[in-house]
């Protein structure tokens, strides 16, 4: 194995063609450095250097070996200024599986635009996997972070989690609709509309448990059209045909001829949770962790 101490001091002696010099430039005795240069030819079973009372100057094959070491130096150098990056999670890469919601809530895109800000080397691989397939990915450490509507169980011993969407739910009606001027809305007033239903591919968990809610809120919706994602759902009832329940996050994305409001007195929440591996290899999933918290949604109002 190349010792890379005595290749600085070959390329000093090499660069200088004098030993009393390259020894005043590396801070050394020139014995000693005699000792490395012998050592290194040996060690090589290469003359690199003719000697003479006068000077001492490369051989033909002394000067192959000098460009050589020195490639050999720079990138030794560039690895560890890269180590150093990545050490400090300024370079890398990140594997992120999502869910739809973490993209349409905007979630996702700000705590990406917010780290490519901070670190724009940094390259980021987006991959669309549903909930079970994410977790599963961590464990497999295929993904870096996962971004799933329900987090690993509390006693999992290999993942953990932090929620970062935590959306009340907004109703959404036809522009020109009964209920979109009513000064306050009721269970009943639900009770009587058509519903567009969101089974999303995700889960129909959710779906179950939307209903659920609903009827703990002393209604059953009668859902009449289902759309697979809610922005699809959106469309349906700027056409005209019926209500549907949207998460707060997406109010800034509601088409045209779509009218939001507010029912405080309806518990159901959309969540999202970030999911990571405990052993965490690497600065740059744990930076990017946080910035996805500080990226979460605000609890906020604002629709009508």
């Amino acid at each position: 194995m190349l010792d890379m101490r005595q290749l600085q001091y070959f390329i000093a002696v090499a660069e200088e063609e004098h030993v009393g010099r390259a020894a005043e430039r590396l801070h050394i005795s020139q014995s000693p450095l005699s000792r490395q240069i012998a050592q290194l030819e040996e060690k090589l079973g290469l003359v690199l250097f003719e000697r003479s009372q006068q000077r001492i100057k490369l051989t033909r094959d002394g000067r192959t070996f000098l460009n050589e070491a020195k490639a050999f130096l720079t990138h030794a150098n560039r690895l560890e200024s890269l180590a150093r990056r990545l050490g400090k999670g300024d370079e890398g890469g990140l594997c992120i599986g999502y869910l739809e919601t973490a993209m349409h809530s905007g979630v996702l895109p700000r705590a990406l635009k917010c780290l490519r800000g901070e670190r724009p080397a940094v390259h980021i691989a987006l991959y669309s996997y549903h909930s079970a397939a994410q977790l599963e990915g961590l464990r497999e450490r295929s993904l870096d972070l996962a971004l799933v509507n329900e987090p690993p169980a509390a006693d999992d011993a290999d993942l953990d989690s932090a929620l970062v969407l935590n959306d009340p739910m907004l109703l959404a009606v036809p522009e020109g609709h009964a209920l979109a001027g009513q000064a306050a809305l009721t269970a009943d007033d639900l009770a009587a509309q058509n519903w567009i239903g969101v089974m999303q591919k995700e889960s129909a968990l959710r779906h179950d448990a939307f209903v659920a809610a609903c009827a703990k809120a002393g209604f059953v919706p009668a859902i009449t059209v289902e759309a697979t994602e809610p922005l699809a759902a959106l469309g349906l009832v700027a056409a005209g045909l019926g209500v549907t329940m949207i998460q707060q996050s997406l109010r800034h994305q509601v088409p045209q001829g779509v009218v939001l409001r507010e029912l405080p007195w309806f518990g159901y929440r959309s969540y999202l949770w970030a999911a990571w591996h405990k052993v965490n290899l690497r600065p740059l999933v744990g930076i990017f962790r946080e910035t996805l918290t500080l990226a979460a949604v605000p609890d906020e109002g604002g629709a009508g």
